[in-house]
């Protein structure tokens, strides 16, 4: 899931994105599908929103990785949600950069490829110099015991997690983040 982009390759995931977008709303607007067409024109503004808020938090490697998750051709899609904007830390990004990075590691290698994965991610601020997110899973797992075991081993004693729901196609989870 770590890459390095070029501003080059930057630039060609960013146009390629938006060359889909425009595409879609095109092809809605030959259907006459007009509702449609502002329903993801809505989606464009709030996809947008989040991603000012979170390019905000000061978590550049962090911020980084979430704007960048869904070009790696993993089993999941991944989206965001900035709930309040908090002032983040070099420790905190480094902490969320790895944390998270191993996390969509091990669950590319635990879902089913062939089925539509989907991740959200939501981040809000728990006090002064903490930090909350959720991670809520809709798929299909191959191996849903590995990612139990990475939520059980994996944390510092800065983290700590409540799991919300577990079944064999759901995963919810919150995790805290005390600095």
């Amino acid at each position: 899931m770590d890459k390095n982009w070029t501003t080059i390759e930057t630039l060609r995931q960013t146009r390629h994105d938006w060359l889909n977008k425009i595409q879609i709303i095109k092809g809605n607007l030959e259907l006459n599908r007009i509702d449609r067409v502002k329903g993801i024109i809505d989606e464009i503004i709030i996809e947008t929103q989040n991603e000012a808020r979170l390019s905000s938090l000061n978590l550049p490697k962090f911020t980084e990785m979430l704007l960048t998750s869904n070009w790696n051709n993993g089993s999941f899609h991944c989206e965001y949600e900035i709930i309040d904007v908090f002032k983040g830390s070099v420790e905190m990004d480094e902490l969320m950069y790895r944390w998270t990075n191993d996390y969509f590691t091990i669950l590319d290698k635990s879902l089913d490829p062939s089925f539509e994965n989907s991740l959200t991610v939501s981040l809000d601020k728990k006090g002064v110099s903490d930090m909350r997110c959720s991670f809520h899973m809709q798929g299909r797992f191959i191996d849903q015991s590995a990612v139990m075991e990475f939520l059980d081993c994996s944390l510092t004693v800065e983290q700590s997690i409540e799991i919300r729901a577990c079944n064999e196609d759901e995963l919810i989870f919150l995790m805290n983040i005390n600095f």
